[in-house]
């Protein structure tokens, strides 16, 4: 029980980073300069909050979710660069930090269920 409360504490960290990356061009201020990345940062951001609520609501239940999270923040790192050129300095950062953090809170909640399920056996 207290290893599933680890893993739905991670989870809920995935929900608070991606509403930090749906919400994060209008916050540094991007969205007016680059919309388009404003609104891939919105529908990844908003995706990853879901399935990070979902995640959290089961989390015995939700390890195949942790490994559709991981791209969703590998997409993040890289969006800048694919989706709008020369981004600017203040919408990289804020979606390589957040891309890693959403991938390492994935990771770390797929390691924690992955280690809870071999103790179990």
């Amino acid at each position: 029980m207290l290893q599933t409360r680890g893993v739905a504490a991670v989870e809920e960290l995935v929900v608070l980073a991606g509403l930090w990356a749906a919400v994060s061009a209008w916050t540094v201020h991007f969205s007016a300069a680059k919309p388009e990345l404003a609104i891939n940062n919105l529908i990844v951001g908003l995706s990853i909050a879901a399935l990070g609520l979902c995640m959290s609501m089961a989390p015995e239940r939700s390890q195949d979710l942790n490994f559709v999270v991981l791209p969703l923040g590998a997409w993040l790192i890289v969006a800048p660069w694919v989706v709008s050129r020369d981004a600017g300095t203040g919408a990289i950062l804020s979606n390589v930090i957040t891309g890693a953090c959403v991938c390492l809170f994935a990771l770390a909640a797929g390691g924690l269920l992955i280690s809870k399920s071999r103790r179990r056996t």
